[in-house]
């Protein structure tokens, strides 16, 4: 007889008495409670959360985010070197923890271990959360017996990638604004403000000069088609997104048409060549061999260009080749990055050249997204006050036009 696991909404005391609440999948009531006892819980309530609401509550719940799992590590951590035995720090974990979703997980692995499941196995039931990156770290850790090191590498790459990201968020915040009031003021401005002038200017009865016809044109299309102007970007952004999704061929050549981009290609690369030394470093530097490392390192890449000639270097590096040599053949990595891989293969410090690699990338990003801000920023000032005065000339051109010929 096939068992149906449900989730259930449940309420709980822990061994500190303090209540508990969060959702479990479990097979029936007497499953619940089993899972609750085996994590240290007291039952108290429970019901079970139907298919449709169980879909709701999913969106509802809140996203285990970067900080979230920064906290979760170094928890770890700290227990891992006070010698606190792994369920115990699990249970620490779960009941400290601030964010439900990661509460709910943690009451799982929390099981999970305790049924005899290692500590990897178990969070790989959750890939959502904890990526293959994650898994491969820990995995590290108990095949050498050093789980602090993992956890303390796991802590600082994700601390690189939330102020990476940090970063970017702070950096594209502004320009993304100005973009905004940009489109909205050319909206009322054209839609709104220009057509109560327009009558007055067609009643001058005098031949209207070009930039004043082509203005009553483009305020007759904004009025006409205003929803069409202000859709315009989510459609475009929604059918991108599908045929990404859809076509495996058109992800790949807009990839590879972003990297040829002036500003954006450059710095997408160097993005993906910081994010990706990092975690070859962290993987590296715990024991990982080579080719894992390549394939963990590989899932950081969003660029599909960028992936393909990584699985070259990969095919290459399997066959016998050095580090180096496979980046360069690849014909997607700067000189830089194979050079300084070379000099860490012959010295013996891959490591060490790898981080280096990465705090140089990190610095280069960081100056390229300022220069970009600085660049965006006066295009569209530019761009508004090009706009303003177009509408300036040709509505006061017209008007002095006809003062001249009253004189007359």
């Amino acid at each position: 007889m096939e068992v149906t696991i449900q989730p259930y909404k449940y309420k709980a005391y822990n061994a500190k008495g303090r209540p508990i609440r969060g959702v479990v999948s479990a097979a029936n009531e007497v499953d619940l409670y089993n899972q609750l006892q085996g994590a240290g819980m007291e039952l108290v309530s429970c019901a079970p959360v139907s298919a449709r609401r169980s879909s709701g509550i999913a969106l509802l719940r809140p996203k285990v985010k970067t900080r979230d799992l920064i906290q979760f590590f170094m928890h770890l951590e700290q227990m891992q070197a006070a010698g606190v035995p792994m369920l115990d720090s699990l249970a620490d974990v779960r009941d400290s923890a601030e964010n439900q979703t990661l509460k709910d997980i943690m009451t799982d692995v929390h099981r999970s271990v305790s049924d005899g499941s290692s500590l990897s196995e178990s969070l790989a039931a959750y890939p959502k959360v904890f990526s293959n990156l994650y898994i491969s770290l820990i995995q590290a850790g108990e095949e050498t017996g050093n789980l602090e090191l993992s956890y303390s590498q796991l802590i600082k790459y994700l601390k690189w990638i939330d102020d990476m990201q940090s970063k970017i968020k702070k950096a594209t915040r502004y320009p993304t604004i100005l973009l905004v009031v940009v489109v909205l003021t050319i909206t009322v401005m054209m839609g709104v403000v220009v057509p109560q002038i327009v009558g007055f200017i067609k009643n001058l009865g005098q031949e209207l000069p070009v930039y004043t016809t082509a203005l009553m044109a483009t305020s007759e299309f904004f009025q006409e088609y205003w929803w069409a102007v202000l859709a315009a970007p989510v459609i475009l952004f929604f059918v991108y997104k599908s045929l990404r999704k859809s076509s495996e061929g058109f992800a790949y050549q807009m990839d590879t048409l972003w990297l040829r981009l002036p500003i954006m290609g450059p710095l997408i690369r160097k993005i993906s060549i910081a994010r990706y030394s990092q975690t070859f470093g962290s993987l590296f530097s715990s024991g990982i061999d080579v080719i894992n490392c390549l394939k963990a390192s590989q899932q950081t890449v969003t660029n599909l260009a960028l992936i393909e000639a990584l699985e070259i270097v990969q095919a290459q590096v399997q066959s016998g080749s050095p580090l180096s040599a496979a980046f360069g053949a690849s014909g997607e990595f700067p000189t830089l990055v194979t050079r300084m891989i070379k000099i860490g293969e012959e010295s013996g410090n891959l490591t060490p050249v790898l981080n280096q690699v990465s705090e140089f990338y990190t610095r280069d990003v960081d100056e390229a997204v300022q220069g970009l801000i600085t660049m965006i920023e006066p295009m569209l000032t530019a761009l508004l006050g090009g706009m303003i005065m177009w509408i300036a000339v040709a509505v006061f051109g017209p008007i002095y036009s006809s003062f001249e010929h009253i004189e007359m």
